[in-house]
């Protein structure tokens, strides 16, 4: 048959399903007779086989087949993916598909044909001189196969002794295998077309439909989600670079695991609903896709990247981020966030702020994104309890105890933000000596010795204006102070920002603690992560993405 060999046969990686209409017993096959129908699954000894014939649909008597009688018959094959049953009918040819198939059985055709995966006939003489054809044939994908017309079928050939053409012995080989192969062909097209595409779709998403984009489509735009066009990836996924065919529209499209059903539609209703978020410095939100076990999120794309990579350049010929810069993105990213806390329909946590997650658009006007981690609640509502999930560095000491998002978690983060672009330094430091302490700490510690412009980015080179650092720096403490109580909000913040309100004043007593010795007494040992650049972003990460929200 030229399917499987002695050395082979039976191997889980010879990925074979076949239909066997066996004339011969092989009893190294365990066949059961010499007229016999079999499903074959990776081997030639088949894992079910029955007598050649059929069950007739009214009394249901078994009609038995001689597959040497020179009669024409006809053998239907049925898979159902979702139940994973395999059906095999054969009948004589002009007879109509019996109800019962011959043999039935289980099994998950998805662990043995994979792509590609070819279609055909293979035949083969055994010891005596037969001959075998095949008249018509057809295929059916998430469908019946097409019914045959058997009045177009050819004739079986008479058994008379002509005179064989040489041309014919030559040609018909060639044309036989050239139709078999261009018909396999187009059949693999077909399945691996399907199969590329695949999207997980459920009843209750109808009422997404206008914020779901087909896989198709994002597999088009990112040209097969390649390499060339990975913007970055982190603890939460990959995101990648890609244009909408039809609107030429840019997008960044993110990828994330998701393998647990789990509060999956509460968590696609909360995306569809940060989809209808449009702010000027909030990253759009344009929709997703569902395929196998992962999530698939649509944002608007940013061309200027992230602001970590402006703070953290290593390039020499790369131009420092100038301090007027720094400071509209500032306020910027305050506006974005005082929107999602106080302004919109429904309070939005953000949950994972940090500057990979503030994109630069052409105009290097900040803008708050990622909204995978995002959670909403009423206005003045209480929160729920939820997992822990942020990045190191950025977790308020109430949120790692409660497992509440609020709002004033969100403040923390924005205030290490706020020192991280001020001083350029990761919200985890580590000295000469590889002692590794947390940048608020390092910042306090300036504050209390009256240095605090000390702690600012050596790389602006003294050209800033000192009172918006101070003012900046001296926010970002009291944004990320151990209390919530004690925290601005963000209106708040956006008035001190903006020369509206005088900052408060701070006095020692009201800075005096130590936040890495205060989160290792709540049991979160901050220092057990990595502090390099590369790393910092997803060793230090707790998703619950996994897991189900």
């Amino acid at each position: 048959m030229g399917l499987t060999n002695a050395q082979d046969d039976g191997k889980a990686t010879n990925h074979m399903f076949a239909v066997e209409l066996d004339t011969v017993q092989s009893l190294e096959f365990h066949d059961i007779n010499a007229n016999h129908v079999g499903i074959d699954i990776n081997s030639l000894s088949s894992v079910l086989s029955n007598d050649a014939g059929y069950y007739h649909d009214k009394n249901g008597s078994f009609q038995n087949l001689s597959l040497i009688s020179r009669e024409a018959m006809q053998v239907w094959v049925d898979y159902d993916g979702v139940t994973m049953q395999i059906d095999v009918t054969i009948a004589p040819l002009a007879t109509v598909k019996p109800e019962k198939p011959l043999l039935s059985c289980i099994y998950n055709l998805s662990t043995v044909l994979v792509e590609p995966s070819y279609i055909g006939f293979s035949s083969a003489t055994g010891p005596g001189n037969s001959r075998h054809y095949v008249l018509g044939w057809s295929f059916g994908m998430n469908r019946p196969a097409p019914v045959i017309d058997v009045t177009k079928l050819p004739k079986l050939p008479q058994l008379v002794s002509k005179p064989r053409s040489k041309v014919l012995e030559i040609t018909l080989p060639i044309a036989s295998a050239a139709l078999v192969l261009t018909v396999g062909t187009v059949l693999i097209l077909l399945v691996r077309r399907r199969l590329r595409y695949t999207e997980l779709r459920e009843d209750w998403e109808s009422e997404f439909g206008p914020h779901r984009f087909a896989y198709k489509d994002l597999f088009h735009a990112t040209e097969g989600f390649k390499d060339k066009h990975l913007l970055g990836a982190g603890g939460f996924g990959m995101v990648y670079r890609g244009e909408l065919q039809k609107s030429r529209v840019e997008v960044a499209v993110k990828k994330v695991s998701h393998g647990s059903k789990q509060g999956m539609k509460e968590f696609i209703a909360e995306i569809v609903s940060i989809g209808r978020i449009r702010h000027r410095n909030l990253v759009q939100l344009l929709g997703y896709c569902r395929r196998k076990d992962e999530l698939i999120l649509v944002y608007d794309y940013m061309s200027n990247g992230s602001l970590d990579k402006y703070l953290y350049t290593e390039e020499e010929d790369d131009p420092t981020m100038d301090w007027a810069q720094r400071f509209r993105i500032i306020k910027g990213v305050a506006s974005g966030l005082h929107y999602l806390h106080e302004r919109w329909e429904k309070v939005v946590v953000h949950r994972d702020i940090k500057t990979s997650n503030v994109l630069l658009d052409k105009e290097m006007n900040g803008r708050l994104g990622d909204f995978g981690l995002a959670k909403l609640y009423d206005h003045g509502a209480n929160p729920q309890t939820t997992r822990v999930v942020g990045t190191t560095g950025y977790l308020a000491p109430e949120l790692v105890r409660t497992g509440k998002a609020t709002p004033l978690a969100d403040v923390f983060a924005f205030g290490t933000f706020l020192l991280e672009v001020t001083c350029g330094q990761r919200p985890i430091k580590q000295d000469e000596q590889g002692n590794q302490f947390l940048l608020v700490d390092w910042v306090l510690q300036h504050w209390h010795g009256e240095s605090l412009l000390e702690a600012v980015d050596p790389r602006l080179r003294g050209e800033y204006n000192s009172g918006e650092v101070r003012l900046v720096l001296q926010m970002g403490l009291l944004c990320a102070h151990p209390s919530a109580a004690a925290r601005p909000s963000m209106q708040q913040v956006l008035q001190y920002l903006d020369g509206e309100t005088p900052l408060p004043e701070m006095t020692r007593a009201d800075l005096s603690f130590n936040m890495q010795a205060l989160l290792q007494r709540k049991g979160l040992n901050v220092m057990s992560c990595p502090c390099s650049s590369t790393m910092m972003s997803s060793v230090g990460t707790i998703s619950d993405l996994s897991g189900g929200r």
